[in-house]
């Protein structure tokens, strides 16, 4: 998703994008220790310019005043890990699993744009933590789980395009969050396909970055107008479920790293704290609590997949794990409407508020399940 980020929302939320630095010695295992990210509003230093074939481990420092992500390339902007929503002065940890190859880093201030980039190379080889066999099932396991998604997502999509170029309006609100709801479950996979996210699900914002403003979102901009009529918008739809299909076909024949799972998890909780929370997803229909929800199934089903190895592990984490997302769901549920939810103006400060701190105390141990994954 891109999207364009307030400083001052993105500080109340600023414990959903902190976690440790590894003084825990968790991050031992990589090659060479931690590589330490500089990022300010204008440069993005990163100390080192290569590495191993293995587990990666960047630690991203903020300096700057806007609230910045990091992202690790593969060519073709194939996202092979990131992290978001990292306030100004906090840090974050990103491991991620990358084999010999070239590479782009690169630190994106605001969260927009194509970010400041630099080259970096990996050589060597090394044995893939998916060696370890119930690592292989727990991506096994979520792949599964991809699938299923992906699937409902193609169904939803597909009646959702044919209201639209039915002009069908009312028809088209009702469906509008429920094929979103698939899509926001998996978007850490559909994020790695370059510029396909953007398409599918680009804000407004998107055009300052060149591109067009197509998807769900310009569809959901003309529904919710003061005249909803969306007559005119056949070639959006139908490009809409192009780009939905490459997008499943490429998700079901993706090979995942279990550090993508780990990743996709907490970066599924960042989406809820920049954007979800804030009103800024779905700002004309106001369905995010929709979303809301689909992110938070989404990161507790990667975390399932993983929970064999996991209880191995870190019982404690688990532990922590299941009281955090019961509570977030408690939260949440108080916010039921029908077989749906609330809109977002229809909550209060205090509503958001509640649903923050619930988000915030879910991130920080979720923050943890990567270095564990990476152990060896």
């Amino acid at each position: 998703m891109r999207r364009i980020v307030l400083v001052a929302a993105a500080g109340t939320l600023a414990l959903a994008g902190c976690s440790g630095t590894g003084d825990d010695g968790s991050t031992a295992a990589a090659a060479g220790g931690p590589i330490k990210v500089q990022a300010s509003d204008s440069s993005c230093e990163v100390a080192r310019a290569e590495s191993d074939a293995g587990t990666s481990v960047f630690n991203v420092t903020n300096k700057g005043q806007k609230v910045t992500e990091f992202y690790v390339y593969a060519p073709g902007d194939r996202v092979m890990g990131e992290v978001e929503n990292i306030a100004p002065g906090l840090s974050r940890e990103l491991h991620v699993e990358l084999p010999a190859g070239s590479y782009e880093t690169a630190c994106k201030p605001g969260m927009i744009g194509k970010g400041i980039r630099a080259a970096f190379t990996v050589s060597g080889s090394s044995a893939p933590l998916t060696d370890d066999a119930a690592l292989a099932a727990a991506t096994d396991s979520y792949s599964r789980y991809v699938k299923s998604q992906t699937d409902a997502l193609l169904v939803k999509t597909e009646e959702f395009v044919t209201a639209v170029k039915a002009n069908k309006v009312n028809e088209a609100k009702a469906l509008f969050p429920i094929a979103r709801t698939y899509w926001e479950r998996i978007e850490p996979v559909a994020e790695i396909f370059g510029d396909l996210d953007p398409k599918i699900d680009g804000r407004e914002e998107v055009v300052e970055e060149g591109m067009a403003f197509t998807g769900f979102h310009r569809i959901e901009k003309d529904l919710w107008a003061a005249k909803p009529d969306v007559s005119k918008d056949g070639a959006i739809a139908d490009q809409l479920l192009t780009d939905v299909k490459e997008i499943v076909s490429k998700a079901q024949a993706e090979k995942l790293s279990p550090l993508q799972l780990a990743n996709g998890a907490k970066g599924l909780l960042d989406e809820v704290a920049t954007g979800k929370i804030t009103g800024e997803e779905d700002r004309y229909s106001h369905t995010d609590l929709w979303d809301f929800n689909a992110n938070v199934e989404g990161s507790k089903a990667a975390i399932a997949s993983l929970r064999p190895v996991l209880e191995e592990r870190d019982a404690a984490l688990v532990k922590t794990l299941d009281t955090e997302f019961a509570n977030v769901d408690a939260a949440l549920a108080k916010h039921r409407a029908g077989d749906g939810w609330k809109l977002h103006n229809e909550l209060s400060q205090a509503d958001l508020k509640t649903l923050s701190d619930a988000i915030n105390a879910l991130a920080e141990p979720v923050s943890k399940v990567a270095a564990v994954v990476s152990q060896k």
